[in-house]
């Protein structure tokens, strides 16, 4: 794995969920803006499954398993679309908490992207 965008992934996780966090104090529910933001760190994610699913075909194993390897390729992938979606389904403050927890499952999947990689 490329240990510079799984960081860029994580921190850019973490900086949605301390604004996301910030709204949710604030009493706000996810606007606009906040949706620009899932669109980034979305973006991002996407980049690392397709880097993620190119290293594979190419020949390259991560040393705890492909199966587990791909598994929170995707999770990490479809974790903050999941949370921005369900905040669309709840327009109050916890719409902005359901975002802020996503991004942090989001930072914490990276985590374990780059163990299983053993890198």
């Amino acid at each position: 794995m490329l240990v510079a965008l799984t960081v860029a992934v994580a921190v850019a996780a973490l900086a949605l969920a301390a604004w996301c966090g910030f709204a949710a104090y604030r009493d706000q529910p996810t606007k606009d803006w906040h949706f620009i933001g899932m669109a980034v760190v979305s973006l991002l994610a996407l980049a690392q499954l397709v880097v993620g699913i190119v290293l594979l075909a190419r020949g390259e194993r991560p040393e705890q398993g492909m199966t587990i390897f791909i598994c929170y390729l995707i999770g990490a992938f479809a974790a903050v679309p999941a949370a921005g979606f369900l905040s669309l389904t709840e327009r109050t403050r916890w719409g902005s908490v359901t975002v802020a927890a996503g991004a942090v499952v989001l930072a914490v999947l990276e985590v374990r992207l780059y163990d299983i990689w053993g890198s």
